[in-house]
């Protein structure tokens, strides 16, 4: 699928995708919108019963499906994989925070994404194929699922996917049954979906253009949902800032919104639990740094909406890094 494709891509770190990830998080209107669908015609996956899981995703670069019977010729050969530095199990500790923050990334991705996601049974707590990516043969323990063998990190990923599903559900800013229009709506000076790039600033023809591109941010308007509830009244919801980092150095992002605006982050993949403990609050024109390879999520803390729907008073030229080449911890494959 199209979100599958552009999504892994992204969070490999291939270049010139951050404009189709543009459209796979807002509900494929490129896709969809034309022919009159809904948002929710997206189905959204990053895994599926086909392919790898997802910690098979960050492990592998190539599939391993010798036990198959079949010398490995069955299987999809492309699979947007990318191993870290290693194929398969690793003991270096670098290289495995690295795989348990892109499975963060890829689920947080997937669950703020407009349209309905799609969660592989088993993703949630890290199930492993060893490399098969067409275990349909397998009945045995390398496709069954296991509910009671969780170590540490599998309990923690568990609980992390258990809480985004929560946040989803709780927030209809990530359920919207209209598509953006990403345009000032009903003569106000706020926009429904605004893009910005690391300085603060509004995300430009020649940002979008940019191939070595790998960051991006999303502002979702909680109260441009321009929908009704069942009592006849406007559904209302808080506004959101998605922050995504797929280059392999740190970026600063400077929070967008005139001064004064309050941001609060929840979500941090760089931390083993996804979710802070406690919501840190940063002020807007406030620069907070997303780690290489690592997303962040802020909600914007009750007051002004309108001025928060604006590109940082305190911008700053930013220009986006250049390179090629992706540095990964640990010895190579």
């Amino acid at each position: 699928g199209k979100y599958r494709d552009a999504i892994r891509s992204f969070w490999k770190g291939d270049e010139g995708k951050i404009g189709e990830v543009a459209y796979r998080l807002t509900g494929s209107p490129d896709l969809y919108q034309h022919d009159g669908k809904r948002p929710y015609a997206s189905i959204n996956f990053v895994t599926s019963h086909d392919g790898f899981t997802l910690t098979d995703l960050v492990s592998y670069n190539k599939k391993h499906n010798e036990a198959n019977g079949e010398k490995n010729h069955d299987g999809d050969n492309n699979n947007l994989s990318w191993n870290h530095g290693v194929e398969g199990p690793s003991d270096d500790p670098e290289i495995n925070t690295l795989r348990e923050r892109q499975r963060r990334n890829f689920l947080t991705t997937l669950l703020v994404s407009q349209g309905v996601p799609m969660l592989l049974g088993g993703d949630e707590f890290g199930r492993t194929q060893k490399g098969n990516n067409n275990a349909y043969c397998q009945d045995n323990e390398l496709s069954w699922l296991n509910w009671e063998k969780r170590d540490e990190k599998q309990k923690a990923l568990f609980e992390f996917t258990r809480r985004l599903i929560q946040l989803r559900h709780q927030h209809p800013v990530f359920r919207r049954p209209k598509f953006f229009q990403g345009r000032r709506i009903r003569g106000s000076e706020i926009k429904d979906v605004m893009w910005f790039n690391p300085g603060g600033n509004e995300m430009s023809e020649e940002d979008w253009g940019l191939p070595f591109a790998r960051c991006l941010g999303m502002m979702l308007s909680g109260d441009t949902i321009d929908v009704l509830n069942f009592q006849g009244e406007p559904i209302r919801d808080d506004t959101f800032l998605f922050l995504i980092n797929a280059h392999y150095e740190t970026i600063s992002f400077l929070l967008p919104g005139r001064e004064h605006i309050e941001w609060q982050l929840l979500i941090d993949t760089a931390l083993e639990f996804g979710f802070l403990a406690e919501p840190k609050s940063f002020a807007s024109g406030e620069e907070l740094p997303v780690i290489d390879r690592g997303a962040c999520l802020l909600k914007l803390s009750a007051g002004a909406q309108a001025q928060a729907r604006q590109e940082s008073f305190r911008k700053r030229p930013f220009d986006f890094p250049h390179g090629v080449s992706q540095p990964v911890p640990g010895k190579k494959e």
